[in-house]
């Protein structure tokens, strides 16, 4: 390639990148998402064919002279109008660039006047024959090619008293020889680089649009699983021998912790709290299966732990996922104040004790829930006087991260329980979650939050 050539290939690449920058920035605007959306009003059709008018009278200016004729990237903003826009909006911005190229004068203002408005209206065709859809990057390239080879087949057989002075054949054709291929690659360039930029975008919409749908698809998947755990305290507000409140703040959208509690007859209260491995949509879908089983196992007469094993029996099967559930589930004797209760590898409860002392409840350790489906877990029992509470919670409290990536720790927790000591139930869990969100500060939440305050009240006739 002669180094005159290269240089002008250079030159005109330049003023390319110049059209590059500025139609980058057209495509980020809400005008162009209305194109994209095929919004081809009137306005619209107008701003196109002005902007890439402007585009072409750019390309005009930004081009050198070679032997008389002017070496340019005119055709190139009508045929992006035409595009993205169709044959109007191409016919314009054709018209605008060929009507100053006119009007400049010159050997070949007529033909190159003329194939800068036949270049909109012929990228237009392209748009029609496509419905509308953006050519493929190929496409765009060969039509800079076949643009400016039309370009320069008219600067050929084009002449009128216009075209002054009249040059000779030859020399139209040394003008053909040494523009054709700038011309031709600078336009392709262009046009496979616009269209990169416009398909980019397109896929920037399709991802939003995909992660609006997700992120509306996770808010009622989100109002779905909060509306499986109970939510309005008191629970039972006609029971006076209890207290029973819970609070749980799923990390993400969706989690897998877990509580609920439902009465098994009139004097016996079933209460499980729980942590699902893992986070998001495959540990949501694991807790609202182990709360359906809840109900499904725990009956009038049963055991927690013999519930906790046909539980874990049913979770373990099939469980190619390899999911887990810490658990704690029990059932307080409203008559008593006694809990009988098992514990499938979870944290282990508090006790806050009629002194207002409080300390960790520790229970043969287990293996979590779902793991192995022959697991025979081990019943507790745990005697509450009256005024006394038992609290449960998950990892998410005592793991809480702050910014400087300390544990919020079952020390802490236990410490801050004692201050809370006494407290109704809802004291007690309000406290201690704004406590923890004190902790952590500005750090993100990295687990799902949940306790279960249970207090023993008593009868109205007990005077223990």
């Amino acid at each position: 390639m002669p180094s005159s050539t290269l240089h002008m290939i250079l030159e005109l690449v330049q003023a390319m990148s110049v059209v590059m920058v500025l139609a980058y920035l057209l495509i980020r605007t809400t005008f162009f998402n209305e194109i994209l959306d095929r919004r081809l009003t009137p306005k619209n059709l107008l701003f196109l064919s002005i902007f890439f008018g402007a585009f072409s009278i750019y390309g005009t200016m930004a081009g050198f002279d070679f032997l008389g004729a002017k070496i340019n990237i005119r055709d190139l903003g009508p045929s992006l109008a035409g595009l993205v826009g169709g044959p109007i909006a191409g016919l314009g911005a054709g018209l605008i660039g060929g009507t100053h190229r006119l009007l400049l004068g010159g050997p070949t203002c007529t033909s190159c006047s003329l194939s800068t408005v036949l270049a909109g209206v012929l990228a237009g065709l392209i748009h029609m024959a496509l419905k509308g859809e953006v050519v493929s990057i190929r496409l765009a390239a060969a039509w800079g090619f076949v643009m400016e080879s039309i370009h320069m087949g008219m600067a050929l057989i084009v002449i009128t008293p216009l075209d002054t002075p009249v040059i000779p054949w030859e020399t139209r054709l040394d003008i053909i020889k040494g523009a054709a291929l700038p011309m031709m690659t600078a336009s392709a360039m262009g046009m496979a680089i616009f269209v990169f930029i416009v398909k980019n975008l397109i896929r920037e919409r399709e991802v939003e649009g995909a992660k609006k749908m997700m992120e509306g698809e996770l808010k009622v998947a989100r109002e779905i699983q909060m509306g499986i755990v109970p939510k309005i305290f008191p629970a039972y507000p006609d029971r006076p021998e209890f207290d029973l409140h819970a609070f749980l703040e799923p990390a993400k959208e969706v989690g897998g912790d877990l509580y609920d509690f439902y009465e098994l007859d009139e004097k016996h209260l079933f209460f499980v709290l729980g942590d699902v491995s893992g986070k998001g949509v495959p540990a949501s879908l694991f807790m609202a299966i182990t709360v359906a089983l809840f109900k499904a196992c725990a009956k009038p007469g049963r055991g927690p732990a013999e519930t906790l094993n046909m539980v874990n029996s049913q979770l373990a099967r099939d469980n190619e996922a390899c999911m887990f559930v810490t658990l704690i589930c029990g059932i307080l004797d409203t008559d008593t104040g006694e809990i009988r209760y098992a514990n499938a590898g979870h944290n282990p409860p508090l006790h806050i004790k009629g002194d207002r002392s409080v300390e960790y409840v520790q229970a043969a350790p287990f293996p979590m829930a779902g793991i192995m489906d022959d697991c025979d877990y081990s019943e507790h029992t745990l005697q509450l006087h009256r005024g006394e509470t038992l609290l449960i919670y998950t990892d998410g409290i005592t793991e809480a991260l702050n910014m400087a990536e300390e544990l919020y720790s079952e020390e802490r927790l236990e410490r801050d329980l004692t201050e809370l000591a006494g407290e109704p139930g809802q004291t007690i869990i309000s406290g201690l979650a704004d406590k923890v969100r004190a902790f952590a500060g500005n750090a993100p939440q990295s687990d799902d939050m949940t306790m279960l305050s249970l207090t023993y009240t008593g009868k109205d006739y007990d005077q223990r």
